[in-house]
Order: structure tokens, then C-alpha cells, then sequence
């Protein structure tokens, strides 16, 4: 089976009320025993992730929830873990059984309507009970999507991946390259890629492995090297390439080797444009120069790993802020599918590339920031411009480095960068 990344998976998250047929559908759509099913409601209690090939889409991820009106203090706490998988998801299946369409439907129909989800509407068990006239009449009028199924029959399922396919969302359908825009067919692109002890041994990170096959798969070549080679490496070349990228935590030696007049940038900037809003984050950098000493600031990772030693998000960049700041700031660290409801204490959210995250999460992320007053900007950015370079990282991006550049110039002195 394809081993698709899930952060570059459709995720479909499937709700509604207890005991309406959510993991029956889940079961029928991936043809396994991948949620346990029974009479008795509430027995999902924990959202159940299982990734796919669903054809004619391509790769997913369905979660399947905990019905949405559980009860009772447990029961509240399951209802609030399913809405918070709604922050990752990019399409929803509303599935109801034939008994209709009610207060908690419309309500869930109300939150993905506001956050932009496209929904179908799933109605269950209709092989027991058909839908009422009424409902269907509703959801007609309100001009959504809906199918019916009998899951365990197998019924309906066709229909429900053709209505799939009519609401995905365009940037799913024609996914953005990752750098392949920056290169032309037929150019070249050298990936820098310091192997120290954060490099997972005998493997490269999930971003230089998706970069390389970005790249190939649009026809441009592509040279790795460790940034102890990159000088030796641009020498050789008869001509010089059109964009070199580099892992962050080497950008000073990498920026000091490479010729101005060639493009640089780095893989977390990449990922800043893929996965999030790169004129975001452009935003949040320059608030690094509005911290004092003692600012709370919140760092959000994508995936949970142990802290080494050297280690980028709870190490390196603490301290690299401290220099850029004139004194330690205080830091607030969270993994995974962890992320504040209240972030009204932090000055600066600071995020990773989100590699493994789809787009709608960490998007998801950026707004609840934005609503909060918290500007948030990532990993990427701060490093290049801790270092005084991020203007220079931004030059194959003129959106955003004009943004950039008009946020200098409206802003006060800064202190020195780190390292000057």
C-alpha cells in the first residue's frame, strides 16, 4: 500500500449522534473492521483514524467520532475531543439515521458552514427507515449534499464517493507544488541537508524527501549535499542553479556560501507556503521585534518526539530569540493535536513546518490565532530572522517579501540580529 503521508491525506471526518451508523460507514467505505460497532450508543469513545486509497480520490483519512449529544460528564469530554478533530478537517460527512434530520445535525451543519468545511449530509439505516420528505426537503433548500446508504449492505456507497468528489476542495484536487514552481524544467535545485543528531538515522526528513520528489515529478533535477559541501558543490556546477534550500538550522552557513544573485530559501519556508499562509507568518516575524524579556511565547509541533540535546523548537530557537530579544523569554511547548484554547497569555505563537499536519489544521491554527491577537509565524522565519537574512529568504516569494519589506520599514529600529 501507497505510504502517503497522512498531513498530504483528504481528511474526511465523519459525525453525528450516537448510535446513527458512523462506524458502520466507516467500516463499509474501508472494507475492514476498522471501528467497533454494537447496538449499545456510545460505543466510538476516542476519534479512530484509518488512512486509504479511496478510489477514484486517492489517499485519505477517515475519522470517525464520538457521537456529538453524549451525556454526562465523560460524554462532554468525548463531544469536545470530536469538535476538536473538525479543526483538521477537510471535508465532513453529517450522518443521520432515518429518524431525521434534528437540533444536533443543524448545529454541527452551523460549525463546519463557518469554518468553510464542505459537507454531504449521510443518511444511515435507510434500509430500515428511508429518510423523511421533510428532511430531504430541508437539506435541499439549504442546498447540501446528501446520500443514503444501508453500510452494512454495502448500499449507497458509490453515491457517496461521487458526492464526495462534487464538494473536495479545489487546493486538494490541484495540490500546490511544494518548489517546483521555483525551478523550471530542466534547472536545477540543490537541497541542503545537515545530518546531525536530529536527522532520523539512515533516512532523510519527511520535507527533503517530499521536496526530491517534487521535483521529479515536474521534470527538474535536483543535487543533495551537507553544508559543508555546498561551496565545493556550486563550483562544480557550469551554471548556477536556480534555488538552493536549505534545512533552517544551517541557514548562516548556507547563506554565507551561496552567491547573492542565486535564490535561497529553506525547507521550512516551503512548508510555511504549503501548508499554512506564508504572508502569515511574514506578519508574525516581525513581531519577534515588539518581544521584552519575560514574554510568554507558545511553540507548536506537529509531531510529538523526544527533546535532544540540540534540539530546534526547545533549544536552538529559545536561544537565538534571547539574543534577538536582549533576554530570555518564557516558553510554552505543545505536540501533536495539542494546542491552547486560551491564548490570550502568549505575545508569539511559533510553529514547525507541519509536515506531518494537512493544510486545513494548521490553517485552522493561524485563524484561531488571528482571533485571539496573536500574531504566529514559523519555525523557518524566526531562524532567518534571528539571523538577518529573512528578506534575502523570502526573495523567491515577491507577495511576501514586499510584505515584508513594507513591515521594516513601518516598524521601529531593531536590535541587532543574533550572531552579528
Amino acid at each position: 500500500m501507497e505510504k502517503t503521508p497522512k498531513g498530504f491525506r483528504l481528511h474526511i471526518g465523519i459525525y453525528g449522534r450516537r448510535n446513527v451508523g458512523k462506524s458502520s460507514l466507516l467500516n463499509a467505505l474501508t472494507r475492514q473492521e476498522a471501528s467497533l460497532v454494537s447496538d449499545v450508543a456510545g460505543t466510538t469513545t476516542d476519534p479512530v483514524e484509518k488512512p486509504m486509497e479511496l478510489l477514484p480520490i486517492g489517499p485519505v483519512l477517515f475519522i470517525d467520532t464520538a457521537g456529538i449529544d453524549d451525556t454526562g460528564a465523560l460524554g462532554a469530554l468525548r463531544a469536545r475531543r470530536t469538535r476538536q478533530t473538525i479543526r483538521r478537517t477537510d471535508v465532513a460527512l453529517l450522518v443521520a439515521d432515518g429518524g431525521g434530520w434534528g437540533p444536533f445535525e443543524r448545529e454541527l451543519l452551523a460549525e463546519f458552514r463557518a469554518q468553510g468545511i464542505p459537507v454531504v449530509a449521510v443518511f444511515s439505516k435507510t434500509d430500515l427507515q428511508p429518510p423523511s420528505a421533510e428532511s430531504l426537503r430541508e437539506l435541499a433548500a439549504a442546498g447540501l449534499p446528501s446520500v443514503a446508504v444501508a453500510a452494512p449492505r454495502g448500499l449507497g456507497l458509490d453515491d457517496l464517493k461521487a458526492a464526495l468528489i462534487r464538494v473536495l476542495p479545489e487546493d486538494f484536487l490541484a495540490a500546490p507544488p511544494i518548489a517546483a514552481d521555483l525551478v523550471p524544467p530542466g534547472e536545477l535545485a540543490v537541497l541542503v541537508t545537515p545530518i546531525d543528531k536530529q536527522a532520523p538515522r539512515g533516512r532523510l526528513i519527511l520535507p527533503q524527501v517530499q521536496t526530491i520528489r517534487d521535483l521529479l515529478d515536474h521534470d527538474a533535477y535536483c543535487i543533495v549535499v551537507k553544508e559543508n559541501a555546498l561551496r565545493a558543490a556550486l563550483e562544480r556546477l557550469r551554471r548556477p542553479p536556480a534555488l538552493v534550500v536549505t534545512d533552517s538550522q544551517a541557514f548562516r552557513a548556507v547563506a554565507a556560501d551561496t552567491p547573492a544573485e542565486i535564490p535561497l530559501t529553506s525547507f521550512s519556508i516551503l512548508w510555511a507556503r504549503l501548508k499554512g499562509d506564508l504572508c502569515a507568518f511574514v506578519q508574525g516575524a516581525a513581531a519577534i521585534d515588539r518581544l521584552r524579556p519575560g514574554d510568554r511565547v507558545l511553540v507548536g509541533e506537529a509531531c510529538a518526539h523526544h527533546p535532544i540535546d540540540e534540539d530546534i523548537g526547545r533549544v536552538k530557537i529559545p536561544a537565538w530569540l534571547a539574543q534577538r530579544v536582549g533576554g530570555p523569554l518564557s516558553f510554552t511547548h505543545v505536540q501533536g493535536h495539542d494546542f491552547p484554547e486560551d491564548l490570550s497569555p502568549y505575545r508569539l505563537a511559533i510553529h514547525c513546518g507541519a509536515c506531518t499536519f494537512n493544510r486545513r489544521h494548521l490553517l485552522s491554527r493561524i485563524v484561531e490565532c488571528r482571533r485571539a491577537g496573536v500574531p504566529i509565524t514559523n519555525y523557518g522565519l524566526t531562524i532567518a530572522h534571528c539571523l538577518g537574512i529573512l528578506d534575502r529568504a523570502l526573495a523567491p516569494f515577491p507577495a511576501a517579501r514586499e510584505l515584508w519589506r513594507r513591515l521594516r520599514e513601518a516598524a521601529p529600529a531593531a536590535p541587532a540580529s543574533a550572531g552579528s
